[in-house]
């Protein structure tokens, strides 16, 4: 079992060598892939309330999950063809999204960030 990024990732390329699906997974199909799975992540909370959203019984947490599942792995499968390091990636539009939204100007708001420059 992965119990690491690289090691999930190892695994899932190991999963798309043995199928020989590696010709299927242009950035684009996996992009295209990877937006119908979330899509289906959203499907299980359409007509919730705010608050059901935030107790999902077993049956729909493990649906969610494997939906989730789906997603992450489409968005690993499109880093790893575009070369992109998830993890730098990650770190970096974080120190990014710092500079966007200054904490003494944003703290508590949902404002986009145009509204603090």
């Amino acid at each position: 079992m992965a119990d690491s990024i690289d090691a999930l990732r190892a695994r899932v390329n190991n999963f798309v060598e043995e199928r020989d699906w590696a010709q299927f997974h242009s950035p684009k199909n996996l992009a295209m892939s990877m937006i119908v799975e979330a899509a289906e992540v959203v499907e299980h909370f359409q007509w919730m309330t705010e608050q059901e959203s935030r107790q999902l019984d077993a049956d729909i947490r493990e649906k969610v999950g494997h939906e989730l599942a789906d997603t992450f792995v489409y968005l690993m499968r499109i880093a790893e063809v575009c070369g992109i390091d998830l993890i730098a990636a990650a770190n970096a539009k974080i120190d990014l999204n710092a500079q966007k939204y200054p904490v003494d100007k944003c703290k508590g708001s949902n404002d986009k960030y145009t509204k603090y420059q």
